[in-house]
């Protein structure tokens, strides 16, 4: 699970493309995107990588190696059954979707078997989910505030959660690349 805000696009241009085209998990990202707008940034990472990219469907099943983007004006969940869902409930930190939601939604489905990665932002959203996938046994990580283009959201993310580790992006990829699969 990542999760970002301004500043965002250009982290993510750092880790999706380092996944291999046979990335054995599933991702899935909350970005801070305008509602009033379609979002273009399934298509742009089809672009530039090797897994799968798509935006969201409401009800479809989470598959292993495709990389799954909230779609505008709506809360991505994941399901305990592994199915996504979508909701317009009301915004959370001024923010619909919202990243605390994806996050506290997969901790509960995924537990010790999910990784939390917060990136760059000019708010606090993500830091209470965070927190709950490392309560929930997952592990968290968090961009380094001082490569962030907006330090406010990593900051936000380790005061919330001190067990999360603080990483450089090249260590965030690096890190991806060798997470264990397991069931």
């Amino acid at each position: 699970m990542i999760g970002g805000s301004a500043g965002a696009f250009e982290a993510l241009s750092v880790l999706l493309p380092s996944l291999p085209a046979d990335y054995p998990l599933p991702v899935l990202v909350v970005v801070h995107i305008p509602r009033d707008r379609p979002s273009a940034l399934a298509e742009l990472f089809r672009a530039k990588c090797r897994v799968q990219v798509t935006e969201a469907e409401d009800k479809e099943p989470v598959r292993p190696g495709v990389v799954y983007f909230a779609p505008p004006d709506y809360h991505l969940l994941v399901e305990a059954d592994g199915r996504l869902s979508l909701s317009s409930e009301e915004p959370v930190m001024f923010s619909r979707p919202s990243i605390d939601v994806l996050f506290e939604s997969a901790a509960d489905a995924y537990g010790e078997r999910l990784v939390g990665i917060v990136l760059t932002g000019a708010n606090s959203d993500g830091a209470k989910g965070l927190r709950m996938i490392g309560d929930a046994g997952g592990t968290a990580l968090v961009q380094d505030p001082a490569t962030a283009q907006a330090a406010a959201m990593p900051l936000a993310a380790l005061y919330a959660c001190p067990g999360a580790r603080a990483l450089s992006l090249a260590e965030i990829a690096e890190f991806l690349q060798k997470v264990p699969v397991t069931k």
